[in-house]
């Protein structure tokens, strides 16, 4: 990992650093997106974010990775972000907000995406 920028180290392992963002929305090798970082290299992802959700210890939190502008990627490397959600949840000025608008498809049209991705993933 580069330690060429001030950060506040919380965990670092050969693959992975966690650290405290400068721009929180609540207390508490290099690749763009998720699909262009080695597999050999997420060993360390999941396990640092229970370290760090049991550290901050909220009990209600979400884990966040964008890829892309278009997915408000900002930073072009891997990321993710561990965001305490403070109760009430109905406070959504702190933590997290999300809209989780269905899209209604029918059940005909599910399966045909989903043949789709399977196809794709049994060819991998």
């Amino acid at each position: 990992m580069s330690s060429s920028l001030a950060s506040f180290k919380l965990l670092e392992s050969e693959t992975a650093l966690a650290f405290m963002d400068v721009g929180p929305i609540a207390k508490g090798h290099h690749a763009r997106t998720l699909v262009d970082l080695p597999d050999s290299e997420m060993k360390d992802i999941l396990p640092f974010v229970k370290k760090c959700a049991t550290a901050v210890g909220a009990e209600h939190w979400n884990l966040l990775q964008n890829n892309g502008r278009n997915a408000h990627q900002e930073v072009d490397h891997v990321h993710f972000h561990m965001i305490p959600k403070p109760v009430p949840a109905s406070d959504r000025s702190v933590g997290l907000g999300i809209d989780w608008p269905s899209q209604g498809m029918k059940m005909d049209e599910i399966k045909t995406v989903y043949e789709q991705l399977k196809a794709k993933i049994d060819k991998e």
